[in-house]
């Protein structure tokens, strides 16, 4: 069920302008004459004072003068007149507002205090308004076209299953026309703007609901309520329906754009990353791909596995198919025996393991592409099939047999996903759609349409998430600052990370006891305690290698060296922890993201993570599937699997301490600010110190509102 409180907003029964206009060019006209124009079958009220009649259709000179309520009305009035029309709107029992007016938070600190004052006037009276800033909204199929956007009076897109928010107005306005230019059916459009009130997640969350949309697209600049958008994109993600987003600020550049633009925290573009894959949300590189994939959904589903069956034409084109099927993670799987067999009766020079090349012989014969293509999925399980068809699509004479192979290929595998690669006019394209089988002029674009399909069916197998607001409130309380190594060391053994077993000394001969209690032998780690220093090394506060011989000189060295680097640190001794040889070193991580919230990081340590950045992240809380996947994502994954003859470190230990560290971030939630875990160190099972699988051997948890030295 769609929220009732936005239904009125995306299928309104009546519609008021305010700020009417006679003239349907201009702002205040454009939405009454493309209502008129489209056939919108509701109540159509123009509001303007200085009018009695506006383009036939009679005008009242405010909401409350209606007589009744209006379910939306559309403010198409200056920033100055909107406080006064939002208090008529309440007081006229209006349930809706698309607010286009500009000049709020995205023009600077005035605009931010007036959106301010607008949002919470809007909240006390009921009111769910989107924008302001915006370009408005429409339903294409019920003909709602509450919006100034020039685009449907150029020409209207069809109606259809996709349904398309953009927090950009502009960018809004130009997709809709490509979709209208490509053929791709619609079901509602938004364009929230500075969202006040109605979010993007808000309208994907209606949309989640909504039985006449079936893919969602989302152009997204930001966001700043992390939690509200994960909902959104759980109930999607319940309900199959494949979200496909642009998402804008991938590098900082990008990310001062979208603030500048729609006054929208853009945040740290990985965690968006994070987010996405764990909902099983597709990110779209570029324009095309973001049409394509949507496009795709909504015409052939999505592929139930990820296995294609490539059939071609010509050899050197099915060479091409298939290195971009490997490149996008599609298995080009061979043919049956049964099926090589058939095929080379048939075509003795045909290449028939896969892809299929049944070569130019078809000119001749032209039912070998059916017979070839049927043998072929009736003898393995593919997901998809595509076929390169080059020009013939073009050409009346061999356009019967693409429609009847089309035909018979829906009806007797109704669910392989199919496609076909040639060059076709409209109606032909149109044609095919209408069967449930995907076109493209060029086919590395259906390779890589095909295999962001393929990832989204995969994402709706996998459990996700909940979202943080459906989670225990916070447990964990921490003080702003920072705490020691032990501290620290101590709180994640507390949570079910394994810690090295580390003493503190207060002084050279208590360092130098410990040293003493030790095994014959044993070689410590020394090093400065103090929770006014993060990197130790750097102030020379460490010593590696330490004999018992020498713990009490390492201790009088750590410290005074530290008193030295930072005379104002306070310190409270030196730790001593025994060395620990062999394993693979790691560094697990966590912060507060200030939009979603803990995020949980993994990598290998050492140049790995501080040159390569080759790390894997996830918004907490985690499921163990993201654990594992987390492990399994980085470049570096080889060496914790056994590569070149090492150990093979113990996977499931390295997965069971990322969910406890999910665990403690989330339970910290609200007065954590990051832990470091650095070095963490992998072993295999049961081969590290006390028979441990993974240990910490350093680690550092600060507590939000810290004033650090570095």
């Amino acid at each position: 069920m769609t929220d009732p409180s936005l239904d009125a907003l995306f299928s309104p029964r009546s519609i008021a302008v305010v700020g009417a206009s006679a003239t349907p060019t201009k702002i205040g006209g454009v939405p009454i004459d493309l209502l008129l124009r489209c056939g919108y079958a509701g109540r159509i009220v123009p509001i303007n004072p200085k009018a009695t009649e506006i383009q036939g259709l009679p005008a009242y000179p405010s909401l409350r003068a209606v007589g009744e309520p209006v379910d939306l009305a559309v403010f198409a009035i200056p920033e100055a007149l909107v406080p006064a029309a939002i208090d008529d709107a309440i007081a006229a029992g209006t349930k809706a507002v698309v607010l286009f007016s500009a000049g709020y938070a995205e023009v600077g600190p005035e605009g931010e205090a007036a959106q301010t004052r607008l949002a919470a006037q809007a909240r006390a009276g009921g009111l769910r308004l989107i924008g302001p800033n915006c370009l408005g909204v429409m339903n294409v199929r019920e003909h709602v076209y509450a919006t100034f956007s020039p685009a449907p009076g150029i020409g209207r897109a069809r109606p259809g299953s996709i349904g398309l928010v953009s927090q950009s107005g502009a960018f809004g306005a130009y997709a809709y026309s490509l979709a209208r230019e490509r053929g791709i059916g619609l079901s509602v459009w938004a364009s929230t703007g500075n969202e006040v009130d109605v979010q993007v997640a808000d309208v994907i969350e209606w949309m989640a609901h909504d039985p006449n949309t079936r893919v969602i697209m989302a152009y997204i600049e930001g966001c700043r309520d992390g939690d509200r958008l994960r909902r959104a994109l759980a109930s999607a993600h319940a309900a199959k329906k494949p979200v496909v987003v642009v998402k804008v600020g991938r590098t900082a550049l990008g990310a001062q754009a979208a603030r500048s633009h729609t006054a929208s925290l853009a945040g740290d573009d990985a965690v968006y990353d994070a987010l996405f894959r764990q909902y099983g949300v597709y990110r779209a590189r570029d324009i095309q791909e973001f049409f394509d994939v949507a496009h795709g959904a909504a015409v052939a589903g999505l592929p139930r596995n990820d296995r294609i069956a490539l059939f071609t034409l010509s050899g050197g084109v099915g060479a091409f198919m298939a290195d971009e099927a490997a490149s996008v993670g599609l298995d080009v799987a061979e043919t049956s025996a049964d099926a090589q067999r058939q095929i080379l009766e048939w075509v003795p020079f045909a290449a028939p393991r896969n892809p299929i090349d049944i070569t130019g012989q078809v000119s001749n014969d032209r039912s070998l592409i059916d017979r070839a293509t049927r043998v072929v999925l009736e003898g393995g399980d593919y997901g998809a099939w595509l076929g390169f068809m080059a020009a013939a699509g073009a050409g009346d004479g061999f356009w019967p047999v693409l429609e009847q192979l089309a035909i018979g290929l829906r009806r007797d595998h109704p669910d392989t996903f199919l496609a076909i690669s040639t060059l076709l006019d409209d109606a032909r394209r149109d044609r095919l759609a209408e069967l449930g089988v995907l076109t493209f002029a060029e086919p590395s674009a259906g390779v890589r349409t095909i295999g962001a399909l393929a990832r989204i069916g995969a994402g709706f197998g996998r459990p996700v998430p909940p979202a943080a607001g459906d989670t225990a409130a916070p447990s964990v309380v921490l003080a702003p600052g920072a705490l020691d190594e032990p501290a620290s060391l101590a709180m994640l053994a507390a949570h079910g990370i394994a810690a090295v077993d580390a003493r503190v000394a207060r002084d050279a001969d208590a360092a130098a006891a410990i040293a003493a209690a030790a095994p014959a032998g044993a070689r410590f780690a020394v090093k400065v305690v103090s929770p006014d220093i993060l990197h130790k090394t750097d102030v020379g506060g460490v010593r590696l290698g330490v004999t018992a011989d020498d713990a009490a000189a390492a201790f009088d060295a750590v410290t005074g060296a530290a008193r030295r680097a930072l005379p104002a640190a306070r310190i409270d001794g030196a730790l001593l922890a025994p060395m620990v040889a062999g394993g693979v070193e790691c560094i697990l991580g966590a912060r507060d993201d200030p939009v979603f919230g803990p995020v949980v990081m993994f990598g290998l340590g050492g140049a790995l993570v501080e040159v390569l950045h080759d790390v894997s992240i996830r918004v907490a809380p985690l499921t163990c599937e993201d654990a594992v996947a987390m492990v399994r994502e980085v470049r570096a994954f080889p060496l914790l699997d056994g590569a070149r003859g090492r150990p093979k470190c113990d996977l499931d230990a390295l997965a069971d301490a990322l969910l406890a560290l999910s665990r403690l971030a989330m339970a910290a939630r609200g007065t954590l600010d990051s832990i470091d875990v650095n070095p963490f160190v992998a072993f295999a099972k049961g081969a590290g110190p006390g028979g441990v699988s993974a240990l910490a051997l350093d680690a550092v948890v600060i507590g939000r509102g810290a004033g650090l030295e570095p």
